[in-house]
């Protein structure tokens, strides 16, 4: 399975407590959280997030005052062995298509795991990667 998802960036505190809070507002609304990752600065964290209601988060975050950036990411199910990223990085840069960031993760014991890319052409990589059938 690949897709072109959005994704969430939400700007909270670099403080104890602020990504409970991001969770919480989530978890109340039964908005489940397939992907996520932080980047930290001294004085803001920013969470970016896959979630399974991306329209219902922003409302909420926006509700709320919250600074909120949308970007469309590839959600990809990949195979969960040596090599299987590389093949996926190597496919993009025949197309000369740009990871700008990446995230993923999968349980040992699985055969598949959950990767999120930001690439430079999210359509491009979309058709490259179903051609893969990763």
């Amino acid at each position: 399975m690949v897709k072109i998802v959005t994704q969430l960036a939400v700007f909270i505190e670099n403080k104890p407590g602020t990504l409970a809070a991001v969770c919480d507002v989530l978890a109340k609304e039964g908005i489940n959280i397939w992907g996520l990752a932080t980047s930290d600065t001294i004085d803001h964290n920013v969470v970016r997030l896959v979630v399974d209601d991306p329209d219902r988060a922003l409302e909420l975050f926006e509700e709320r005052g919250t600074l909120v950036v949308e970007n469309d990411v590839l959600m990809v199910e990949n195979r969960n062995q040596p090599g299987a990223l590389s093949k996926i990085a190597k496919a993009l840069s025949k197309k000369k298509i740009n990871i700008e960031y990446a995230y993923l993760a999968s349980h040992p014991g699985e055969v598949r795991g959950l990767l999120i890319l930001r690439v430079s052409n999210p359509k491009s990589a979309l058709a490259s990667l179903k051609a893969l059938k990763v």
